[in-house]
This record gives structure tokens, C-alpha cells and sequence, in this order.
């Protein structure tokens, strides 16, 4: 977990995507009961947006799960299997 704002995690700087850094950042930290996630976009339509998205527990882990299958299933559409080769 992160301070808000700081975006050490996800694809902030370290990440590229077609040869060039993704430019966004992920922050997740604890609040009370839950989770606290901030996604910075720098450039939305001209001009940076952070989203702040306040999760309880139960709210949180379904969302990881979403992300997760969701990855998943990109991870699959992008790689080809033996099969597919």
C-alpha cells in the first residue's frame, strides 16, 4: 500500500505498453474498515483526472476478484497456446 496520491503501484512509470510508459498510477491504502484506491490518468480529454474509489472489505476483495478475471482473460486473448500456434 501507498500514501494517497503517490501511485507505487500499477502502471505509473515502470510500465509500458507498445513501447511507451503507460503513464498512469494506482494507490491503495487502508481506510478504517476498507480501502482507499486512487487511479491517476495524466492526460483524459487534455487534462489529468484522479478517480477515488472508497471500498469496504466485502466490496474490496470482490473487486480484486473482477480485476483479476479480467486480466485473465486479456492475458489469454494476448498470449497464443501451443494449440494456437
Amino acid at each position: 500500500m501507498s500514501e494517497p496520491g503517490k501511485g507505487s503501484r500499477g502502471g505509473g512509470r515502470g510500465g509500458e505498453r507498445a513501447g511507451r510508459e503507460a503513464g498512469w498510477s494506482l494507490s491503495a491504502t487502508a481506510e478504517g474498515e476498507g480501502v482507499r484506491l486512487e487511479l491517476g490518468l495524466p492526460d483524459l480529454g487534455g487534462r489529468p483526472v484522479t478517480a477515488v474509489i472508497r471500498l469496504d472489505r466485502g466490496e474490496a476483495r470482490a473487486f480484486a476478484r473482477a480485476l483479476l478475471a479480467a486480466a485473465g482473460d486479456a492475458t489469454e486473448r494476448t498470449f497464443f497456446g501451443p494449440q494456437d500456434t
